[in-house]
């Protein structure tokens, strides 16, 4: 039986170059919205004698990754997952931001956890804007609801989010939704962990792909800021995550990773400095 790897945002960065180190063992579904780009990417993984095809997903829609889930369980045994996919602050507006990275991730691991066995595992991709939240303002009341009420935990999520002025809600949604990403890791883990699945997050800061050109100089000035004052290679993220994801980390579930050359340790010497 064949082993699947689903990586969704596989179609260009950090997910594509993750997918071109885990094509060498397992059959590659890359999933995202953009069927060109998805088919430009598998023709590439193709050339390097990968075996791999395109599926497109709206992660935010349930039954759309339930459509996903089928298909992956039909061709093999899914034993593992990247959920790459995502926007960033500078792609939307707040509110289709906190749905498509909290909601997404959300349905990625209630699903595919329905048809994974033991051994396998789910790595969900964060931010390192995830640490910029202070402890004293993470919503963990609404984040509760998640794991309950899907549609009362969205509508608790708007209503934060619109509290806010118009111009600052897409870099609140952002924040918070991937601040979410780290907190539902940990609780998928545990529920999850009787059935040796297991659940992780990697916390990205600035790297050279299409989704850090898109966040600008400002993204750049902050990683050249950092302990390593650079930004990172696309290459050196993917081999942390299959790193994650191999058997080599087979102890390696409920935490994050915070890859991001030490720019948030930086921030806060920095703040700590100056105090």
């Amino acid at each position: 039986m064949k082993s699947i790897c689903v990586v969704t945002g596989g179609g260009s960065g950090m997910g594509f170059e993750t997918a071109r180190i885990l094509g060498k063992t397992q059959y590659i579904i890359l999933v995202g919205r953009t069927v060109e780009k998805l088919e430009h990417a598998v023709a590439s993984l193709q050339k390097e004698g990968i075996e791999a095809e395109a599926f497109p997903c709206d992660a935010s829609s349930r039954a759309s990754v339930k459509k996903l889930v089928q298909h992956a369980a039909s061709l093999g045994e899914v034993t593992t997952v990247i959920h790459a996919a995502g926007v960033s602050p500078h792609m939307a507006d707040g509110e289709k931001i906190f749905s498509i990275n909290a909601l997404g991730t959300i349905h990625i691991d209630e699903e595919f956890a329905q048809v994974m066995k033991e051994g396998s595992c789910i790595l969900n991709v964060s931010s390192m804007s995830a640490y910029m939240l202070p402890e004293a303002q993470v919503p963990k009341q609404i984040y509760k609801l998640a794991l309950q009420d899907e549609a009362a935990f969205l509508q608790a999520a708007k209503q934060m989010i619109a509290g806010v002025p118009i111009e600052k809600q897409p870099g609140m949604a952002y924040t918070v939704s991937k601040n979410f990403v780290v907190w539902y890791t940990s609780r998928m883990a545990v529920r999850y962990g009787s059935k040796g699945i297991r659940v992780v997050s990697i916390s990205p800061g600035t790297f050279k792909t299409p989704m850090g050109d898109i966040e600008g100089e400002e993204a750049a000035a902050f990683a050249l800021r950092g302990a390593l004052g650079r930004l990172g290679e696309p290459e050196e993220i993917a081999n942390m995550m299959a790193f994650m994801v191999s058997d080599a980390c087979s102890y390696l579930s409920g935490t994050d990773i915070l890859y991001d050359g030490g720019a948030v340790s930086a921030m806060r010497a920095m703040l700590e400095d100056q105090q």
